[in-house]
C-alpha cells in the first residue's frame, strides 16, 4: 500500500513476522545496495582527491568516507534496536542515567508506582528539579514531530499517551509533596527510541521529546528548581515513601 511503512505487518510478504525478524529481514535485501553505494562514494573521493592533490592522499580519503558511511549506516541499525527487540528503551535509558547524572550527583528512582497513573520508568531527583521520565520506542521510520504545540506521529496526535504522562507526573508531584510537606514540582519527559524527530529536543502537550543522550543533556542544562544537597535528598527520601516498587505501599514512620 502506498505510504505504508515497509516495517508494518500491513505487508504481504511478512505477515506474522515479529519486528526484530522484518527488521533483519529488510536490512540483509539492502546490504547490496548499501555496499554498492558505499563503493561509488569511495571510489568517487578517490578519484577526485587523487586528481586534485595525489594518490596517497585519495586513498586515504576514499577509506575515510567508506569509513563515515558505514558508520552512519551503523548508527541507523544501532538506533532501531530497541524497537526491533520489542522493548521501550527503559533499561536504555536506566544504564545512560546511572552512568551520566547519577555520577553528577543526581538521585534516580526506578520503576516507581504512581498508584492510579501506572508505572514511572525513572525519577530523577536534582539541584534543577524532579523529572519523570517515560521511554517509548518506534519503528525507525515512525515520524515523530510538533504541529502547533502539539504532538504527532505519522500524522496523528497522541492524545492518549501525552495526557496519561502528564496526570502520572501531575499525581506524583501531589503524593511527593504531602509526604515531603514542601511543593514538588515533578516535569514530564519522554525518551524517543527510534523514528525520525522532526528536531530533538522539542516540546509538545507540555512534555518535552528528545533521544535519550540530548534529554539528559535538557535536563541538565533547563531547571526548574533550586534545590540544595539537603533538599535533594530530602525529595528523594519523600519519593521513596510516597511511590512504591511494584504496587506495595510504604508505611508511615512511626511517630516519635
Amino acid at each position: 500500500m502506498i505510504g505504508s511503512s515497509i516495517y508494518l505487518r500491513d505487508r504481504a510478504a511478512f505477515t506474522g513476522g515479529s519486528p526484530q525478524a522484518v527488521y533483519e529481514d529488510l536490512w540483509q535485501r539492502g546490504r547490496k545496495g548499501r555496499l554498492r553505494t558505499r563503493a561509488i562514494l569511495a571510489a568517487a573521493t578517490l578519484l577526485l582527491c587523487g586528481l586534485l592533490v595525489n594518490a596517497v592522499f585519495g586513498i586515504a580519503m576514499a577509506v575515510l568516507v567508506a569509513a563515515a558511511d558505514a558508520f552512519a549506516h551503523w548508527r541507523v541499525y544501532h538506533a532501531a534496536g530497541v524497537w526491533r527487540r520489542g522493548l521501550r528503551g527503559d533499561r536504555r535509558m536506566g544504564r545512560l542515567l546511572r552512568h551520566t547524572l547519577e555520577r553528577r550527583g543526581h538521585r534516580v528512582l526506578y520503576e516507581r508506582t504512581v498508584p492510579g497513573h501506572g508505572q514511572a520508568d525513572q525519577l530523577v531527583f536534582g539541584p534543577g528539579g524532579v523529572w519523570l521520565v517515560h521511554n517509548e520506542a518506534w519503528q525507525p521510520d515512525a515520524e515523530i514531530s510538533p504541529h502547533g504545540d502539539r504532538l504527532f506521529i505519522d500524522g496523528r496526535t497522541q492524545s492518549a499517551l501525552v495526557r496519561g504522562l502528564t496526570a502520572r507526573a501531575g499525581a506524583a508531584a501531589e503524593m511527593i509533596s504531602q509526604v515531603s510537606e514542601v511543593p514538588v514540582k515533578v516535569t514530564p519527559v519522554l525518551a524517543v527510541h527510534g523514528g525520525k524527530l522532526a528536531k530533538a529536543p522539542f516540546a509538545a502537550d507540555g512534555i518535552v521529546f528528545a533521544p535519550p543522550l540530548k534529554l539528559v543533556r535538557w535536563m541538565s542544562r533547563n531547571p526548574t528548581a533550586n534545590y540544595s544537597p539537603d533538599e535533594v535528598e530530602a525529595i528523594t527520601r519523600a519519593a521513596v515513601r510516597a511511590l512504591p516498587i511494584g504496587g506495595r505501599s510504604t508505611p508511615p514512620a512511626a511517630a516519635a
